[in-house]
């Protein structure tokens, strides 16, 4: 399956630090003012894949002078399935709120079988994408993913994978690469972590002998000779990056973990207008495309409508692979 496209409630939120008012006449009209505050909920700790797309929104918009201050709430847990209370609940008819989420916060509520789903909020934007890095350690017998191929192939619950949350990106493609070997899924030896941090200390550790992970996320220990990349999710090979893609070496699974922002439910047109047409402007501005290239990121930019649809398409998807993989089957969406 190809995916042209992609993780206990805290009890008080997490602000964050006001940003300074930019009013060069480059950068004021970038898009409409969302009141003097926007506020950007965060369905996981500080520091992880959403945390950074919601902070490279902040620091644009912070440098366009769009808005004058951003404030940040971190909801963690269940990937992301725990925020949407939150937000659909908590934050409903908010105008100036909104949530950075993606593909595992969409897989999540399958897994856990949540009575919320992203189809409960209002889908504004699809912003960015990350391929996901398949990785070892340094010092690994695995050396290229036919070495990775051969073993999984030869002892599948014998050759332990570290990832994210269960059912989610890391634990799709996982399934992927299974299924282009011909390997049943449940044999599969899988192992969940809260994040890509804690995934790469376990394979740096031994408990496991690979991991799967954003690049961004894993980057830090390859690039500091600590873990070794063998291949990516990507349709292609990325530009300054030295690593092959797994569609490269026979192994046909391509899979952007993506992220997109939500509203809470319960706007009206205007308010929901008025917020669409910001992201619209934002991510159509140099400041946005310079901070996607600089991460490696890709540009997968999809306005509501489309975005809308596009969410129902990925859905019957994310529920083909996570039937395979054993999960609960999930409520019909309208």
């Amino acid at each position: 399956m190809t995916y042209t496209t992609r993780r206990a409630l805290i009890a008080a939120a997490a602000p964050g630090l006001a940003t300074q008012w930019n009013a060069t006449p480059a950068a004021a009209q970038l898009g409409p003012v969302v009141e003097d505050t926007l506020r950007l909920l965060v369905p996981a700790a500080p520091g992880g894949g959403w945390d950074g797309t919601a902070q490279v929104i902040a620091q644009v918009l912070r440098e366009t002078g769009t808005v004058q201050a951003v404030q940040f709430e971190y909801r963690p847990g269940a990937g992301g399935a725990l925020a949407l209370p939150r937000l659909v609940v908590g934050l409903r008819g908010e105008r100036n709120v909104l949530m950075v989420g993606g593909l595992t916060q969409l897989s999540s509520a399958i897994v856990n079988q949540s009575a919320l789903t992203l189809f409960d909020t209002t889908p504004i934007a699809r912003l960015e994408g990350e391929p996901l890095v398949l990785a070892v350690r340094a010092d690994s017998s695995i050396g290229t993913v036919t070495d990775f191929a051969r073993l999984l192939r030869a002892d599948p619950l014998g050759l332990r994978v570290a990832g994210g949350s269960e059912g989610g990106a890391d634990n799709i493609l996982l399934a992927m690469i299974g299924r282009t070997l011909g390997i049943d899924p449940f044999a599969l030896s899988y192992i969940a972590f809260s994040g890509g941090g804690p995934a790469a200390a376990a394979v740096l550790a031994s408990r496991a002998q690979a991991g799967i992970s954003n690049w961004s996320e894993f980057a830090p220990h390859i690039e500091a000779g600590r873990m070794r990349a063998l291949a990516l999710s990507s349709e292609a090979r990325d530009v300054g990056v030295d690593v092959p893609t797994l569609r490269e070496r026979g192994i046909d699974a391509v899979i952007y973990n993506w992220n997109a922002v939500f509203a809470p439910p319960g706007l009206d047109e205007a308010q929901r207008a008025r917020l669409e047409a910001m992201v619209d402007a934002m991510a159509h501005s140099r400041a946005w495309g310079r901070e996607v290239a600089r991460r490696h990121w890709r540009l997968l930019y999809l306005p509501r409508r489309e975005f809308e649809t596009f969410l129902r398409t990925e859905l019957r998807s994310v529920e083909s692979v996570l039937a395979r993989l054993g999960f609960a089957q999930p409520r019909a969406v309208d």
